[in-house]
This record gives C-alpha cells, sequence and structure tokens, in this order.
C-alpha cells in the first residue's frame, strides 16, 4: 500500500456508521436551499430579501416544531442534531430581526434607499428597467438625496439638533450609503451599453446620483458622526466607533450559544482569571530577577525576537516541536496528511493593521515588519511577535490548534458546518493553551510569560468586548484596556479594537475564545481527570465530532437525556484554585 493510503485501517472506517442520521438529511438540504436562496436574493436593506430569508427558516422551524418528526423516536445523535439545528433556525432568525431594528434606526438618514432598493429588486426578479422611466427615478433619487443633504447641513450648521442621532447610528448611515452607491452602480452596469436607450436615457442621471451618494456618505461623517479620520501612515484608532447591540440582545445571543451566563458573568470569570494569570506572571517575573515588576519582566521578553529574516524559519521551527510534544505525550491523533500540507506566508503590512498577530489555519499567516514600515511600527511589530509571544500562537494557529481542528472538520460530521460556533472553534485552542501550560511546555520563564501574556489578553478581550456592547466602554477605553491591563504595543492594540469592534466578527466572538477553552478544560476535569476517558480519546472525540456548542459535546460524551426544547443550564466554571492545582502538571 502507498504511503498516500497508508492510513486507511479498512474501507468502513471511511462511511458513516449505519443506521443513517435522518436529521442530517435535513441539514444537508437546508444548507444547500439556504445558500442558493442567498444567491439569489443577496441584498441588505431589502424587504424583498428579508422577508424571503425570513420565510424560508420559518419554513424549517415549522417542519421541526410540527407533528412530520416524531422527537421520541429519534436516536441520540439525531436529537442533538435537532437541537442544534432548531437552535441555529432561531438564531439566524434573531440575525435578521436584529438587523431589521438597525436599519429602523437609520431610516430617517437614508429616505432615498427603498427607491435604490426597489430598482435592484426588479431587476433580479426580471422586472427589466424602461429607460425613460429609470431616468424619471434617478431624477427623483437626487432630489430626495439633496434634500436629506440640505437636512444634515442644517444639523452641521446648529440650524436642526442632532443630539438625538447616536454616532453609532449615523456611521451605520455613512456605511449603508456606500453600500447603495454600490448597489446601484450593479444596477446601472447590468443595463448600460447593452441597452442602447438606457444609455441615452439614463447615464446623466445616474451619475450625478453616484456623485451624490459618496458625497451624502462624507457629509454624514463631517456632521454628525465628528470622529477624526485616520491619519495617513499613523493609525490613532480615533475613527474607530463601531456599532454595540445591547445587553438584551447579548442575553440572546448567550442563550442561542448555550452559555448560561450573563454578560456581567463573564465579566466576573474574565477577571477571576487575569487575576490568576496575574500571578503565574509575577511568578515568571519573579525567577527573571525583576521581582513584582511584571512590565519590566514582559518588556524584556519583547525584546526578545527574532532577526529581520528569520521569523519565518523560528516559526517553522516551532511548529514542529508543539507536533513533536504532542507525539511524545501521545495527546491528539495527527494524521500523516496534516503534519505535511500545513504552509507559511508573510503577512502584509496592510493586513497587520487589522490582524497585528499571526492567524492561521493550513496557511499560518506570520506578522513581522517589513521595510516599507516607519521606524516605530517596525519596533512595534517586533515586540508584539517577539520569539515568546509566538510560541503560543504557532501551536495555537497550527497543530493542535486550528490547521489540525479545520483538517479533522472537513473530515468529520461535516454535516454540521452551519453550527460553527467560535466556542467551539476558538475555545479549542485556547484549551490547549491551557493544558500546554499547565503540562510544562513553556519549559523557561521567558516562555511562561509569552503564553501568560496571551492568556491574560483573552481575559480582557471579555472584559473590553463584553463592555463595549453592554455600552460601558468606547472603542477609546478598550484600547486603553489592551495597553495597560494586557501590555500590548499600541498600534497593536488599535488593530484588536477595530478587529473586535467592527461587523467583521460576531458580537460574542472575543469572548468566546477564553469561555469556550473553560468549557473544554471543565469538560477535561470531567471526564479525564476522572478516568472515564483516556486523554487522546477524550481530544479526538472532541475535535471529531463537529463544530457545535461545547455543552452539546458533553452531551454526546455523556449521552444524557436530551429533551426537544432543551435549553442550557451547565455551570461549567471552577475558581482557578479548583481548576488548576498545583499538583495537575504533567512531567514534559
Amino acid at each position: 500500500m502507498s504511503d498516500t493510503l497508508s492510513f486507511l485501517p479498512d474501507f468502513d472506517s471511511l462511511v458513516e456508521p449505519a443506521p443513517k442520521n435522518r436529521i442530517q438529511a435535513l441539514i444537508v438540504r437546508y444548507s444547500v436551499d439556504k445558500s442558493t436562496l442567498q444567491r439569489k436574493y443577496p441584498l441588505k436593506l431589502s424587504p424583498l430579501c428579508t422577508e424571503r430569508m425570513k420565510r424560508f427558516l420559518d419554513d424549517w422551524t415549522s417542519l421541526l416544531d410540527g407533528d412530520r418528526i416524531e422527537f421520541e423516536s429519534l436516536r441520540h445523535d439525531e436529537r442533538i442534531d435537532f437541537v442544534l439545528f432548531r437552535n441555529h433556525l432561531a438564531e439566524e432568525r434573531r440575525g435578521i430581526d436584529l438587523r431589521a431594528a438597525k436599519e429602523a434606526e437609520m431610516a430617517a438618514l437614508l429616505p432615498f434607499a427603498p427607491a435604490i432598493i426597489a430598482l435592484e429588486e426588479a431587476r433580479i426578479t426580471f422586472d427589466w428597467a424602461e429607460p425613460e422611466a429609470a431616468a424619471g427615478l434617478l431624477d427623483a433619487i437626487a432630489t430626495q438625496i439633496e434634500a436629506a443633504s440640505e437636512a444634515i447641513r442644517g444639523i452641521e450648521q446648529g440650524i436642526r439638533d442632532f443630539a438625538a442621532v447616536k454616532t453609532t447610528v449615523a456611521n451605520r448611515a455613512a456605511e449603508s450609503a456606500a453600500y447603495l452607491q454600490k448597489t446601484l452602480k450593479g444596477w446601472y452596469d447590468f443595463y448600460f451599453g447593452f441597452q442602447p436607450m438606457f444609455t441615452w436615457w439614463a447615464e446623466a442621471p445616474y451619475k450625478a446620483v453616484d456623485a451624490q451618494l459618496a458625497a451624502y456618505a462624507e457629509l454624514i461623517r463631517k456632521a454628525l458622526i465628528k470622529a477624526p479620520a485616520a491619519t495617513a501612515g499613523k493609525d490613532t484608532g480615533e475613527d474607530i466607533i463601531g456599532d454595540p447591540i445591547g445587553r438584551e440582545a447579548l442575553l440572546e445571543y448567550l442563550r442561542l450559544e448555550m452559555i448560561a451566563y450573563s454578560p456581567e458573568e463573564l465579566i466576573e470569570i474574565a477577571e477571576k482569571e487575569l487575576a490568576y494569570c496575574e500571578g503565574e506572571l509575577r511568578a515568571a517575573s519573579r525567577e527573571l530577577g525583576f521581582g513584582d515588576d511584571t512590565a519590566a519582566a514582559l518588556e524584556h521578553v519583547k525584546r526578545l525576537h527574532p532577526l529581520p529574516g528569520g521569523q519565518a524559519d523560528y516559526v517553522k521551527s516551532l511548529a514542529l516541536e508543539a507536533v513533536d510534544y504532542l507525539d511524545k505525550h501521545d495527546l491528539v491523533t495527527i494524521p500523516d496528511l496534516a503534519r505535511e500540507v500545513w504552509r507559511l506566508c508573510m503577512m502584509s503590512p496592510e493586513m497587520q493593521l487589522v490582524n497585528p498577530f499571526f492567524l492561521g489555519g493550513e496557511m499560518i499567516y506570520v506578522s513581522y515588519p517589513t521595510h516599507t514600515m516607519s521606524h516605530n511600527q517596525k519596533l512595534m511589530s517586533m515586540r508584539g511577535n517577539n520569539a515568546h509571544f509566538s510560541r503560543a500562537t504557532v501551536q495555537h494557529e497550527l497543530i493542535p490548534g486550528h490547521h489540525l481542528q479545520f483538517f479533522q472538520l472537513g473530515r468529520h460530521h461535516t454535516y454540521r458546518e452551519p453550527f460553527q460556533t467560535p466556542f467551539w472553534i476558538e475555545g479549542w485552542t485556547i484549551y490547549w493553551e491551557l493544558l500546554l501550560y499547565s503540562r510544562g511546555f513553556a519549559a523557561k520563564p521567558e516562555d511562561r510569560i509569552g503564553m501568560m501574556f496571551w492568556r491574560i489578553h483573552r481575559c480582557v478581550r471579555i472584559i473590553f468586548s463584553l463592555g463595549f456592547h453592554l455600552e460601558k466602554l468606547t472603542p477609546a477605553e478598550c484600547i486603553e484596556l489592551l495597553v495597560n491591563r494586557v501590555g500590548h504595543e499600541r498600534a497593536n492594540a488599535i488593530a484588536e479594537v477595530r478587529r473586535s469592534c467592527g461587523d467583521a466578527y460576531p458580537p460574542l466572538y472575543q469572548a468566546a475564545y477564553l469561555i469556550g477553552g473553560l468549557q473544554m478544560w471543565a469538560l477535561r476535569r470531567e471526564f479525564v481527570l476522572t478516568g472515564k476517558i483516556a486523554e487522546r480519546d477524550f481530544h479526538d472525540a472532541v475535535v471529531r465530532g463537529g463544530c457545535i456548542p461545547m455543552e452539546m459535546v458533553r452531551a454526546n460524551l455523556t449521552q444524557s437525556e436530551i429533551d426537544r426544547n432543551f435549553e442550557s443550564s451547565w455551570r461549567f466554571y471552577a475558581d482557578p484554585e479548583i481548576a488548576y492545582p498545583s499538583g495537575d502538571k504533567a512531567k514534559s
């Protein structure tokens, strides 16, 4: 047998176990249908697209809630998938309602939006534009934009009150005006040149509206947002606004993520973990001769970075070291192909403005300064990606972290892809940071400081991201937290907040890292430390079970009874003195 097929013990290991999971078939059908509909109805701000997706989700919810599926006849694995599917539908529906509420908040600033969206809605439903009528519609839209612009100028000049317009809503409206400009261009490009009469009638009024939309977005930013634009060549973070969702929405998202804690309780957990981490940091600082001056110890570690040109080789050595350690201690199965196929590339300076540290999966994106950066930017990038910080980052991104995780996700329970949750995606990687630290993988005090830096970072991520969405912290205050309580370089802290407070990630994503890791740590206490499951078998079961909430991972391991209307009640957290007993360290 060739090396390529040496991993195959027998044919049966490649197929799903019989009998077939009946809920799996529904999930696969749902996923394909949803993707198909989203391609047909992709528009934001569109009543047509919103209502179609709501009807789609409601139809599937009715199927699960009706009498066509006899829940009591389902096997345990099917019940897990039933609950996950039902929960996913509720989360998707909740997301639509939340977006609708946000759109309603800014509707007064975008009175011309319905007319623009209606043009594109007509096009995607094959109701072609009549050239002269289209020109008239564009002219009417121009009039609406000019009236809205006059109203904003009145606010800017103090003629009208703008106290009722929240900065976050104004920023959302400015971004939506840019989206409307892009949407209108797509509509116009469909006809332009291909329909001579349309081009004759619509070219001039379209160009006028296009220019007006661009100017309107800038007018909102100038008059209502009043945040300075990012200075060329220097990112101060003053332009970060974000869009907090509020406590009630956070509570609902936590319920749907099967986290039986309030935002305030999660912040309290983060503070307890932070206190433990700071104690570990002090111990390493004393070992290095800095006493309790952890800032000095951290400064010492930040200066220990590879020389220019050496970062890629150093990352490679760390990746191989982690794999060797996992093999030596038989901690998790690493398929030969997973060992072989990971790749490395260097991150561009533009990417580092938003992601100042490593990113990964099958490809690890490595941060390090280039010759194009300013002297100060180079220093901050090297200090923020120093040798000992990188130790935790590399195994987080590659093996046993995201690369191994995604490798297994593509080969086991693939139909569970719609249920992806950051509490599993990021929780798996943070769990390994907890485990490797507890086993003494970071033997030198510099390495322990490097791993603790990131653990402190995860604690503060909970505090600042939930604080932001609770509207208790501003982006500027979030930046200061990362600088003062974690020890981040300011540029890196700004990039972290820019990423976290924008719409690139769900509102619970940053909190999910450590919370998900603590959930899996609790599962280890429950199953591995009690001798119920061998450590390697435990890790294999989790990573092959699909990306699902940790409470459902637990249900799978315990084979516990699952109710049709399952609601999370798992209080998984244990204080550090219980969770991290000094005797838990294994020989490395």
